[in-house]
């Protein structure tokens, strides 16, 4: 329930002005109408957040809402109930309450004679361009229930793609975050207290020693600037990364990290592009529109600003394949099955196929990423500690020359 300002005209007599609470415009305006009130314009009022509010702002829609929404969403249609209905009972049975907050906006919208895909496109927080295009092709070809069923399918397409992924990493980047912990553990607490000792003995140090407590007293000294310049470096690389061109080079350089982390990366932009075109296509959606949209949801710049140039050449008579293979990150195999699939009118299938073959490909090379990965970072653990361990006693096999 929300409170609404309003100004209407009686009548006989001046316009007056008031406050009305309901559920949306469209209650209140018909709550006036009943009072005899001809509404002239009605606002909610605004006011200061309550606690409840912006925890509310701060919940994160996850994959899984949206998913558990489509299927529900589509299995109601189906069964023949009215959208307005399927709306009502899927936002009193939605637990995130953000999710649950946007649904009734929605439900409201649609009550209010909006179309569906218009009403959701006013949320691009839980809706992406790829969800609001599939429901608006499904509006146009009255088949809703499918459409939504296809959307559901492919966002658990990516959040199980994305889980996997996460979970293999996680490993390797928690070995990494101890061997820098490590690393400065020893610099700035260990290696001080041996650089004392070696002080009083006198004499000169090994060079490695040297080395590690001029970079010890470095840190211990400059570390109010070194720990804010190492935050800001990162802060600065994530805003360069908003800009366009910075997100250009950044994706470029991503295809082109060694130990096949690389070829991983342009295996899931693949990955991604063909699940995401099949289902645009399959649901109806048309082909330029599809393309648009598939090259800004690819989660790549390379693939994004590509398909800008395949958009041109398709309007120019041009088959889809033939601009693909232009664009470094498509393999000829990838390409070629796309002009199998044009020919023989099985575009879609084919992209599906696509889309199946490079997800086992990254489930396959992730899992041999991680294998190798582990022992690597081992190693470099082991070297690091070592390294340090080793200068700190150096100087002990020279220890009874510097006594004497």
């Amino acid at each position: 329930m929300s409170t609404y300002v309003y100004t209407a005209r009686p009548p006989q007599g001046a316009q007056v002005k008031g406050e009305l609470t309901g559920d949306s415009k469209a209650a209140v305006a018909a709550e006036l109408r009943r009072k005899g009130l001809t509404v002239l314009e009605i606002d909610e009022k605004k006011g200061l957040p309550d606690i409840n509010s912006l925890l509310e702002g701060m919940t994160k829609i996850k994959s899984h809402d949206k998913v558990v929404f489509s299927r529900q969403f589509a299995t109601m249609i189906n069964a023949g109930l009215a959208l307005l209905r399927a709306l009502y009972i899927l936002e009193d049975q939605t637990q995130n309450p953000r999710f649950r907050k946007i649904i009734g906006q929605v439900r409201q919208d649609v009550e209010a004679g909006m179309p569906l895909s218009d009403a959701i496109e006013k949320h691009p927080v839980a809706f992406n361009r790829l969800y609001v295009s599939m429901v608006r092709a499904g509006e146009v070809g009255g088949v809703l229930d499918q459409t939504l069923e296809r959307v559901a399918t492919q966002l658990e397409k990516d959040d199980s793609l994305r889980r996997s992924i996460k979970s293999a990493m996680t490993y390797p980047i928690l070995i990494g975050a101890f061997a820098l912990l490590a690393l400065f553990g020893l610099v700035l607490f260990v290696i001080p207290i041996f650089g004392a000792m070696y002080a009083d003995l006198g004499g000169q140090l090994p060079l490695l020693t040297r080395i590690m407590v001029g970079l010890s007293d470095f840190m211990r000294s400059f570390w109010f600037i070194i720990f804010p310049g190492m935050f800001l470096f990162v802060y600065g690389v994530r805003r360069l990364k908003r800009w366009r061109k910075g997100t250009e080079v950044w994706d470029k350089a991503k295809l082109r990290i060694p130990m096949k982390i690389g070829p991983i990366i342009q295996k899931i932009a693949v990955s991604r592009f063909s699940r995401t075109l099949a289902t645009l296509v399959s649901s109806g959606v048309p082909i330029l529109q599809a393309i648009e949209i598939t090259g800004k949801t690819s989660g790549n710049t390379v693939i994004e600003y590509g398909m800008e140039d395949v958009k041109e050449q398709i309007k120019a008579g041009e088959s889809i394949s033939r601009p693909l293979e232009k664009i470094k990150v498509f393999p000829p195999m990838v390409t070629q099955m796309i002009a199998i699939g044009e020919e023989t009118g099985a575009l879609d299938t084919m992209l599906h196929k696509i889309a199946d073959f490079y997800e086992d490909e990254v489930d396959t090379a992730v899992k041999s990423l991680t294998s190798i990965l582990e022992p690597i970072m081992m190693i470099f653990i082991g070297g690091i500690v070592g390294l340090v361990v080793v200068s700190m006693y150096l100087p002990i096999f020279n220890l009874f020359k510097l006594i004497q």
